[in-house]
């Protein structure tokens, strides 16, 4: 009896110590939850400061070389080619034969105009002197003038076609492709393609710009090139045209004519980069914020700010010109604002944050 009692008792102190190690165990966790719960509360965030400084508005875009001039050009009558006198690379002045069709009888029908228009004059010639004396009527020599000024006409139209068995280079350029050989039929309808001729003397870069770009440009104005095969040597280059309307993106579109070095070292098809300095550059200090602080896009015109209390703010601002990765501020912030430019995706009006140092 005296046994159990024992035992009874043994168990009892074993139960009630676990029961106290238990319950100090779940006040040390709780302890600890609060802790972490009070850490999540926070939103980890990357911040920068509102600042005025002078801004670098020099900006770079980039584009392709296209060729001052290129046409794929086909012929416009019918016939067969009898000699082609140039190859694919060589360089042709305008108005130079590249190949000639056979004429045969584009050039008995010229010799036949030629002929009826001699006649014609003579006769006009006859009736003219016949009419000072009485001999023919003011009617006659009005028709023996028709006659010549119609046979005239079709003498120029049959010259016309005499030259047009020769095919002449319309600009000077590089043959960049032939497509035509000794024997090939030419049709008019569908026109045969013939050449490709590319002039590369001058290129034309063609890239895009913004809104805020495009209004410190002028056309004329100078313009610093390179290529990216090319890149340690510069291209002097000036803006010939710059688009009056936005594409659906709202860039502007701007062409720079480019003269090529004496090697060619240009090619069409090339990707440039060209160095825009503005000719209407202000050098008033701007206030400026990183372009990561924006919630969304800069159109968006958001931005949180890091409270005194180490809440965050959502702000409405009004954003000015984008200058690469920064922004101008017109309105909504003030110097020394403290801007969160990472983990805005976590916040929402009034959440607290840790700054990450």
């Amino acid at each position: 009896m005296k046994n159990k009692i024992t035992t009874v008792v043994i168990i009892l102190g074993a139960l009630g110590l676990i029961g106290f190690v238990l319950s100090k165990n779940k006040a040390s966790n709780e302890a600890k939850t609060a802790v972490v719960a009070e850490n999540n509360a926070t939103v980890v965030v990357k911040v920068d400061t509102v600042k005025t400084e002078s801004v670098n508005q020099n900006f770079t875009t980039n584009g392709t070389f296209a060729p001052a001039q290129e046409l794929n050009f086909s012929a416009e009558k019918s016939g067969k080619v009898i000699s082609v006198l140039v190859k694919e690379g060589d360089r042709v002045s305008k108005g130079q034969t590249l190949a000639v069709v056979r004429g045969d009888v584009i050039n008995v029908e010229a010799q036949t105009a030629n002929a009826n228009y001699q006649n014609a004059l003579s006769d006009y010639n006859r009736f003219e002197s016949a009419y000072k004396t009485g001999g023919v009527t003011k009617q006659q020599l009005d028709q023996a003038r028709i006659n010549m000024v119609n046979a005239k006409a079709r003498l120029t139209q049959a010259n016309i076609n005499v030259g047009d068995t020769r095919i002449k280079a319309p600009f000077s350029g590089i043959i960049n492709k032939k497509y035509i050989e000794v024997g090939t039929i030419l049709a008019g309808m569908p026109p045969t393609e013939m050449f490709e001729i590319v002039d590369v003397s001058k290129l034309k870069l063609k890239v895009t710009v913004n809104e805020n770009q495009v209004s410190s440009l002028k056309i004329g104005s100078p313009v610093k090139v390179t290529a990216t095969v090319f890149p340690d040597k510069a291209f002097d280059g000036k803006i010939t045209f710059i688009a009056p309307k936005a594409d659906a993106s709202l860039n502007f579109a701007v062409e720079i004519e480019i003269v090529n070095n004496p090697s060619g070292d240009l090619k069409a098809g090339m990707y440039g980069t060209a160095n825009f300095v503005p000719t209407t550059t202000d050098n008033t200090p701007l206030m400026i914020v990183p372009r990561t602080a924006f919630v969304g896009s800069v159109s968006a015109n958001e931005i949180f700010v890091v409270e005194k209390d180490g809440s965050a703010k959502l702000k409405k601002v009004t954003a000015g010109r984008i200058f690469g990765e920064q922004v101008e501020i017109l309105n909504g912030l003030a110097n020394g604002d403290i801007v969160i430019t990472s983990g805005q995706i976590n916040l929402t009006d009034g959440t607290k944050v840790t700054v990450l140092k």
